[in-house]
């Protein structure tokens, strides 16, 4: 079955722009355990309620806050919001490239799949080629339903995969952990050598087969056992919505271009930028 586009835009290098389409590299395999009414199986939902006094209030005595001491907000208004919310461009900006090795693996966050359009396979290729060829990855930043993240382009087989990552401040760091300095001289060498034979013996092709998700898999087989019985209920899920895209333009004079120092032209505003701002305020109210 043909993977549905989840994004469309395009790679920008220098004054290189490839036309590309995200499509989704991984899928949440968790046991989504819903609220129902049991007199009812109706589902079960949220109230806005006032901590304080138990009661329900209504959207128009809402306000957004964000609270910067213990128990003191400040009031965050939807034009503030509107003022510094992410441009929506399109666009895959790398604006780095560094060694594939210098990428610590807690900082991996969300895969994506990255393909040609437009035909601009060759400079897509070419992209591919060049990462494998140097060992590097690009750092990159991108907006994606309407919230701005820092990205990895990585080649990886035959594709590109845009890896979303977490912020620099979003990760910790070691200091406060007791670890035994590295290269510590407290493991013997009898000892080395055993766990390095261990090690051995324990070794194996990688095969994501080889590993799954056994309490979801015996929760799905118990509720495929009570399917069968007779004893479910149906359940309607809700649906999500599609995207836009870019341009091919002539490959060998931007490289040089670019090699020369040359710049390129800042991405026009979308004009959805408003709307999708809106719906993000309506989504998070």
């Amino acid at each position: 079955m043909a993977s549905r586009t989840l994004w469309k835009g395009a790679i920008s290098f220098g004054l290189v722009h490839i036309p590309v389409a995200l499509h989704t590299a991984a899928t949440e395999q968790g046991i989504d355990f819903d609220w129902l009414d049991k007199r009812s199986m109706d589902p079960v939902g949220y109230k806005r309620i006032n901590k304080r006094t138990g009661r329900e209030i209504g959207q128009e005595h809402i306000v957004k806050g964000v609270e910067y001491e213990d128990g003191k907000y400040v009031l965050i208004s939807p034009e503030e919001i509107e003022a510094v919310f992410p441009r929506t461009t399109q666009t895959i900006e790398i604006e780095r490239f560094i060694d594939a090795r210098e990428m610590p693996f807690v900082f991996l966050e969300r895969p994506y799949y990255i393909a040609p359009i437009n035909k601009s396979d060759k400079v897509y290729t070419l992209l591919r080629e060049t990462l494998l060829a140097t060992g590097k990855i690009g750092l990159a930043k991108v907006v994606i339903s309407t919230k701005q993240h820092l990205a990895a382009v990585v080649p990886s087989g035959p594709a590109l995969v845009l890896n979303l990552l977490r912020w620099g401040d979003e990760v910790k760091t070691f200091e406060g952990l007791e670890l035994p300095p590295a290269g510590a001289k407290s493991v013997n060498a009898a000892e080395l050598k055993m766990a390095k034979q261990l090690v051995a013996e324990m070794s194996g092709p990688w095969d994501p087969a080889d590993f799954k998700d056994e309490f979801r898999l015996q929760v799905m087989q118990l509720v495929e056992k009570k399917a069968q019985a007779g004893d479910s209920h149906t359940v309607v899920e809700p649906e999500e919505a599609a995207p836009q895209g870019g341009e091919v333009i002539d490959l060998t004079a931007l490289l040089q271009r670019s090699l020369r120092g040359g710049k390129a032209k800042a991405p026009a505003k979308s004009p959805a930028r408003k709307t999708g701002a809106a719906a993000a305020r309506k989504k998070a109210a």
